[in-house]
């Protein structure tokens, strides 16, 4: 069996992967593809330590990723997201139970609103040229700090 401590560290990687994350969106609008495979990758081995079945509870981590990269993939295909932000995205879903995930979509999409006009001012108060680009990784990342954080900072949660 694993260690009780395995779940909880898991976790603080994955905060702090979510802060690398957001603060190379805001310096270079970048999200690497390599960070996101850690993401990812690192889902399995917190589904074992948190005793998921392979049927159906793996499976139903598997579909919200896919069902979260299909949506948000159409978002890039319009030009309304990065690549790196719906890479991000899927590779959360895998973390997060169904609930977990709506409310990382809700805070994302509110947080996401606060990064655009705080962005925009930004852009309009130093005068520069050019097209505006979000660092929507910022909104994303701190959503999904929220939601893992809640259960340890939230005593009702």
């Amino acid at each position: 069996m694993h260690p009780d401590f395995l779940p909880s560290a898991l976790l603080i990687l994955l905060a702090a992967l979510l802060i690398r994350a957001a603060v190379t969106d805001l310096r270079a609008r970048i999200i690497s593809n390599r960070l996101n495979a850690a993401i990812a990758l690192l889902a399995p081995l917190y589904w074992w330590s948190m005793g998921l079945t392979p049927w159906p509870e793996m499976a139903i981590q598997l579909a919200l990723c896919a069902a979260v990269f299909t949506v948000f993939v159409t978002l890039f295909a319009l030009g309304a997201m990065g690549g790196g932000d719906v890479k991000m995205l899927a590779a959360l879903a895998l973390w997060l139970p169904g609930g977990a995930l709506i409310s990382l979509l809700v805070l994302m999409a509110l947080l996401g609103g606060v990064v655009t006009v705080v962005t925009v001012v930004h852009h309009r108060w130093t005068r520069r040229i050019g097209a505006i680009e979000i660092p929507y990784g910022v909104a994303i990342a701190l959503a999904g700090l929220w939601v893992i954080g809640e259960p340890y900072f939230n005593p009702f949660a």
